[in-house]
């Protein structure tokens, strides 16, 4: 019955954009989320719908779309750039045919990533193009929440939906996603259109929140509570209380102790102490491994060259309990072990020319989107248009995502993730949508800045006639 409302509910989808050819685009994004061919066991995995619906939205946009307002930016550029890079260090990788597995998903990937832009260029797609992928992870993280409340979670066996450890059904994955998807989710309360944040939405939001916080808790995910700690940071910037935000958030994690598991204390131990941990003790392995790799292979090793590896180091082993605790070193040998980082999965993979890209990827992002924030955080009325309140606080909600995303990638190797190159999209949209906005209102502007300019320059001398008298 699931296999089949899923195939109905995506052939609606695909139907549907046949009137309105940009749900070809809300559809991809929707397939490519949740993954609904992997949900199936009968009928949806018989049909490429992925494929479909990349190939119609493209279709779509080519044939039917307007195309105004369009405009290739140049992190899109950077994106194409990366996307050539891979594709030459796939013709020669160190494991071609592991090399071409990756190939076949990241190219599909960073192609929609660099095309998404060009199709969303009114506030409305923006927004419905945010909506669908909020509530697309909002069916992972509730299932996964209602399993974590049930007492179901544990790391690496909180299973929801499918049987897979890859993409955003990888725990660590789906922790460092749902933590960066709140900003958004928060300003869905305040400036959606397409459903008026009432207190039904709100109530929503809050409680996709709530769950989106239990992932680290159910998936026992490290990397997930240093995700919410850089978010509280983040969040330290924009809240009106700082102290009281501070407080509030102490107090509410000192009621939730009581309710972690054992098993989650114990994980969450070693972070303080990687060194007695197998699992932090490889990623150190694998970092200095890769380091030297780079060394001899400056242009990178192509996708997977991480299965060259193999290293050997000691690792302390604690026997007793109490007072009685020996510790005895344990030498380990350990080979084709995964980067566990995004900085080290692209110097391993495209040498220091693709981990470049990718640095300036990400940091021009970050760039754009605070100087949006600050062209815009106070911009309530502008000729008459009150419609410019949304802008600021987007642009904020997408850079804490980003730097939530990249605190989680030191210690993920998730460089291509499809849900964040998504996000890397909808920046260069809201960048491209903001400087043409800009452009329609040149004269109000300077008209607004003169204004000002001579408010100032009146109270200067009015100062100074007083201080003369």
């Amino acid at each position: 019955m699931l296999d089949l409302a899923l195939f109905a509910f995506v052939g609606l989808f695909i139907l549907l954009g046949f009137r309105r050819p940009f749900l070809w685009v809300l559809a991809y994004l929707y397939i490519d989320i949740l993954a609904p061919q992997k949900i199936g066991w009968a009928i949806t995995p018989m049909f490429p719908i992925s494929f479909i619906a990349f190939c119609a939205a493209f279709a779509g946009w080519i044939l039917t779309d307007s195309k105004k307002g369009a405009a290739f930016t140049v992190r899109q550029g950077i994106m194409l750039a990366l996307l050539l890079y891979c594709g030459w260090t796939t013709l020669g990788a160190a494991f071609p045919v592991e090399a071409q597995f990756k190939w076949e998903w990241v190219w599909k990937a960073m192609v929609f990533a660099i095309f998404l832009p060009l199709t969303l260029t009114t506030k409305l797609r923006l927004e419905a193009a945010l909506l669908v992928m909020v509530l697309t992870l909002s069916a992972i993280v509730i299932a996964t929440g209602l399993k974590t409340v049930g007492g179901g979670g544990g790391y690496e066996s909180l299973y929801y939906f499918v049987n897979d450890n890859s993409g955003l059904y990888e725990s660590s994955t789906l922790a460092t996603v749902a933590i960066a998807s709140i900003p958004i989710m928060i300003w869905f309360t305040r400036y959606g259109t397409i459903f008026t944040p009432d207190w039904r939405v709100k109530a929503f939001a809050y409680a996709l929140i709530f769950a989106s916080l239990l992932i680290p808790v159910g998936t026992e995910a490290r990397t997930g509570l240093l995700c919410i700690a850089a978010l509280g940071a983040l969040a330290l910037r924009v809240v009106k209380k700082p102290v009281m935000f501070i407080v509030a958030g102490g107090v509410l994690g000192l009621c939730a102790l009581p309710f972690l598991p054992q098993s989650y204390y114990d994980r969450m131990a070693t972070i303080g102490s990687p060194e007695g941990d197998e699992s932090a003790s490889t990623r150190v392995a694998v970092w200095a491994w890769t380091i030297d790799y780079a060394a001899e292979h400056p242009m990178g090793g192509g996708f997977d060259a991480y299965r060259a590896n193999k290293f050997t180091y000691d690792m302390p082993v604690r026997e007793g309990e109490g007072n009685t605790v020996a510790v005895e070193y344990v030498e380990v040998t350990d080979e084709a072990r995964a980067y566990h980082s995004a900085i080290f999965e692209m110097l391993g993979e495209q040498g220091y020319p693709g981990l470049a890209l990718w640095i300036l990827l990400h940091v021009t992002g970050l760039w754009q989107m605070e100087k949006l924030a600050r062209r815009f955080r106070n911009r309530v009325e502008v000729h008459g248009h009150t419609h410019e309140a949304w802008l600021g606080p987007l642009a904020t909600a997408l850079q804490f995502a980003q730097v939530v995303y990249l605190v989680g990638a030191l210690f993920q190797g998730i460089a291509y993730q499809p849900f964040v190159l998504m996000l890397i999209a909808l920046q260069c949209a809201l960048w491209t949508y903001a400087r043409r906005i800009e452009k329609a209102w040149p004269v109000t502007e300077t008209r607004a800045r003169q204004r000002r300019a001579a408010r100032r320059n009146r109270n200067a001398v009015t100062a100074g006639d007083a201080a003369l008298r």
